[in-house]
């Protein structure tokens, strides 16, 4: 779920739709009374995962079919969708001036892609599944944070462990 600031504000969300395809769509509700504005089709799989860029252009989101769907906001259709995952997409994060997209799953990298040609730019590494990726609001840095448990790190503790791209040394 995710909200696109405007007049009136509008919250968006994705949902499954109960049919045969079992399709998910993107429903815009006007707030406050959360009242149906519009309805598309955006995955033929269950959507995970929602996220609008900061200059109001575009909003991604994530699905269990692996791909991510790149959709204009002001036409409603989707100009580009990025393939690169092979698990179902679990979060997503555009840059702070919202010309990249970060996008991970528990495939073992995180997918950096250039938002206007679908180019990827980087692929991080991680050692075990990503469930948290969020761009910092002012600068190219990354946290993200990985299911630690297993592996080297003491998988005893219910902490985890907050990592960082794009520091100097990243490349």
């Amino acid at each position: 779920m995710a909200w696109l600031c405007g007049s009136p504000p509008v919250v968006v969300a994705v949902t499954v739709m109960k049919t045969a395809a079992m399709e998910a769509t993107a429903r815009q509700e006007r707030y406050p009374e959360l009242k149906p504005v519009q309805s598309i089709n955006a995955h033929p799989s269950n959507c995970i995962c929602i996220k609008f860029d900061p200059m109001g252009k575009y909003f991604a989101t994530g699905s269990a079919d692996a791909l991510v769907s790149l959709w204009d906001v002001d036409e409603l259709v989707c100009v580009r969708c990025f393939s690169r995952l092979d698990w179902p997409v679990r979060t997503l994060s555009f840059s702070h001036d919202g010309k990249m997209l970060a996008s991970a799953s528990e495939d073992h990298f995180i997918d950096i892609a250039e938002v206007e040609t679908g180019d990827k730019l980087w692929e991080v590494q991680c050692e075990s599944p990503t469930f948290t990726v969020a761009w910092h609001p002012k600068r190219p840095l990354l946290a993200f944070a990985c299911d630690d448990k297993d592996g080297k790190y003491d998988s005893s503790r219910e902490a985890g462990t907050v990592k960082l791209f794009g520091l100097p040394n990243d490349s």
